[in-house]
């Protein structure tokens, strides 16, 4: 190799090519086409090119359309990802957080519980040091790196050998590692660990890929989510693929995620403007509704109808194999918000949160679209919810990876009907459980918010609370860090009895809840507390308990009732009393009043409207037979009653609509003038 020394430029050659230190560079040490910077970290040079982005064959949906992408500059690049040592130069304070849960101890790992944010303070920092612009790779920089020349899955070819491989499977909890750098072979360009080890954050907000040639490309003007890249330990091989994308929130710290740098300037490409609105963001009315009252007392019903409709065969962004989990919301213009998270598996990374609206006067739900989807990650559970004034509030789960064992607590609002929404906050930002949002979020009389999650993955073992007294700025979660409850009649405990449960006020000001599984003395456990949460006694309540498939609803009336919403036994089904008076077997989907604060429930009823009817309930629910004397058997269910008395009540795939002046008229077979049966195929009726 020959050097030839410029006024302030270093040329080498080597391998017959030129490398400007001067671009981007500042070495402290330069040879071969590599450098040391003075950390201590080693960059190699990657020059200008052409390669085609994304992967259309095996690949996601949002790898498409492949595209060809013109690089017309230069870079060096960091070796390998940013290890402990390199990283605590700038902060020393992160020594802290080495081996949480076993995972990068040593000096030599890549540093992992590091934001976005904390990725560019570190480069900025080191641009400083160095005098040169240190930055975050923009993703497509990031994926011609990691290919290296190459166009097949992996820079290895359509197999990622075992060398590179770290454990990759899918775990439901955290499992110590080693993750020492440059243990995998460099590709052909010199860099160590583009597939796998951790995930490295790029400078891009997350978005659609636009057809046609692009140069320099530099990510959309602004998102939700920042794009990862390079897969991580401990999950499954096609995550490691070089065109595959994921990405969470900026904020998001956690033990699969670092990064590593570039030195170049930024490109000076405009960044992609916002993608097309989805159909529940389109043409939202901003006229608050009147909430017309129905006519005297009259008994209504309708339903029930569809209110997901995704294309079948649909494997990206919607999910036409497994949509479930609901949750509903009244809007303030009278419109009716949709949420519930659609995937092909329950705990895929590709699961997603999608949303439907039904506008003011229709009886049609409109065709699904997403609602909120960090990419690759697990976004398991969901609540909208109005606080009947002029906010809407969306909490939901955020995953590290795929399952819902891992999951951070995030909430969002809207004051235009759901038309636009917040940036995404971090209201609990640690990964792990009590994080799992059911819908049926609660406002007490003294104005403290209540949000519930699953304590627990299984069927079993109880819900937890979080609780803001401040409209939701800070929250708290009262049960946490309290010993494991023992869910027996009498006993005391921190958590609710049972998981997916339901919760109301009572009059006195304690708290009341009901929830599946944790069965005292064979019936449904009740729960209550009268400390916000923090602790919590149970009882037997008088119903059976429900199982695999089933979700219940329990919520106070308007008209001041508390209503449970909930299914019988399969078997041996529910006494009811009918219009004419008479008692018979009722299955399914039942209404339950109490007029006395949960002490009794006197007013029993099945949610049907008569005729027969052969229908599918999605999810785990499938096909049923809805007649006089069986209702929907399973689904998860959510509701909310709108200010002009309608209860609103979701499945997991079937809306039905009635008010308290049905529920307490009998349930005979052609007695309910209001009904208005089923309206499966029921045209689009607008009162607007």
């Amino acid at each position: 190799m020959r050097q030839f020394l410029c006024i302030g430029t270093i040329f080498l050659l080597a391998a017959g090519n030129s490398v400007r230190a001067d671009d981007g560079g500042g070495p402290a040490e330069i040879a071969g086409g590599s450098m040391t910077n003075s950390i201590g970290m080693k960059l190699v040079r990657v020059e200008p090119g052409t390669f085609l982005m994304g992967q259309q064959e095996g690949g996601d949906f949002d790898e498409r359309p492949v595209h060809r992408v013109t690089l017309s500059r230069g870079f060096w690049m960091g070796v390998t990802e940013v290890t402990n040592a390199q990283y605590e130069q700038f902060d020393p304070a992160h020594k802290a957080m080495r081996g949480i849960h076993g995972i990068s101890t040593e000096d030599d790992e890549p540093v992992v519980h590091v934001c976005w944010h904390d990725a560019v303070r570190f480069c900025k920092w080191l641009s400083k040091r160095e005098g040169r612009p240190c930055r975050l790779p923009t993703e497509a920089e990031w994926e011609y790196a990691c290919r290296a020349g190459t166009e097949t899955p992996y820079s290895t070819g359509t197999q990622l050998p075992a060398a590179w491989r770290r454990n990759q499977k899918q775990l439901w909890d955290p499992a110590p590692i080693k993750l020492t750098v440059s243990q995998s072979p460099a590709n052909a360009w010199g860099l160590h660990d583009m597939h796998g080890n951790v995930e490295e954050w790029c400078s891009d907000w997350y978005g659609p890929y636009e057809p046609g040639d692009q140069t320099d490309p530099a990510g959309c003007a602004n998102g939700d989510f920042k794009v990862t890249r390079g897969g991580s330990y401990s999950t499954t091989l096609e995550y490691l693929r070089s065109a595959n994308r994921m990405g969470t929130l900026p904020d998001d710290k956690h033990w699969l995620i670092g990064f590593r740098i570039v030195v170049a300037e930024y490109p000076s490409t405009p960044p992609v403007g916002d993608p097309e609105k989805a159909l529940w963001a389109q043409d939202v009315s901003q006229s608050p509704s009147a909430w017309t009252q129905p006519a005297g007392r009259q008994p209504h019903f309708f339903g029930p109808v569809d209110y997901v409709k995704i294309p079948p065969g649909s494997n990206g962004p919607l999910y036409s194999k497994h949509n479930h989990c609901p949750a509903i919301t009244a809007c303030p213009n009278g419109d009716l918000l949709a949420v519930w998270y659609s995937t092909n598996t329950e705990p895929g990374r590709e699961l997603t949160v999608l949303a439907s609206r039904l506008r003011h006067g229709s009886n049609v739900w409109q065709p699904a679209s997403v609602f909120w989807d960090a990419p690759d990650r697990n976004d398991h559970g969901n609540e909208v919810w109005w606080d009947g004034k002029d906010t809407l509030y969306h909490f939901n789960g955020l995953g590290t990876d795929g399952t819902w064992g891992k999951l951070a607590l995030v909430m969002r609002t809207s004051t235009d009907n759901g038309a636009t929404w917040s940036a995404a906050r971090l209201i609990n930002p640690e990964h792990g459980l009590r994080n799992q949002v059911i819908s049926g979020a609660v406002r007490t009389a003294g104005g403290d918010l209540i949000v519930k999650c699953d304590a627990v993955t299984g069927g079993s073992g109880g819900t937890a609370v979080h609780v803001s007294s401040d409209g939701g700025q800070t929250w708290g979660d009262p049960g946490l860090g309290r010993p494991t409850p023992r869910f027996a009649d009498g006993q005391a405990g921190a958590w609710i009895a049972g998981i997916h449960a339901g919760l109301v006020q009572l009059a006195d000001g304690n708290l009341m809840a009901l929830g599946r599984g944790d069965s005292i003395n064979g019936r449904m456990p009740m729960s209550l507390s009268t400390d916000m949460g923090r602790t919590w006694t149970y009882s037997a309540s008088e119903f059976t308990p429900i199982s695999s498939g089933q979700r219940l609803v329990l919520m106070r009336l308007r008209e001041g009732p508390i209503v449970l919403l909930s299914f019988t036994d399969a078997s041996k089904g529910l006494v009811i009393t009918d219009a004419s008076g008479r008692d018979r077997q009722a299955f399914g989907l039942f209404a339950a009043l109490s007029f006395d604060e949960g002490k009794t429930w006197p007013t029993k009823k099945l949610i049907t409207p008569g005729g027969s009817a052969t229908l599918d309930g999605g999810a785990w629910t499938r096909t049923f037979t809805l007649d006089d004397t069986h209702a929907e058997p399973k689904g998860y269910l959510a509701a909310t009653q709108t200010p002009d008395g309608m209860i609103h009540l979701i499945s997991s795939r079937l809306y039905y609509r009635f008010n308290m002046a049905w529920l307490v008229t009998g349930a005979g077979s052609g007695s309910d003038s209001g009904r208005q049966g089923l309206a499966v195929s029921e045209p689009d009726r607008r009162k607007r």
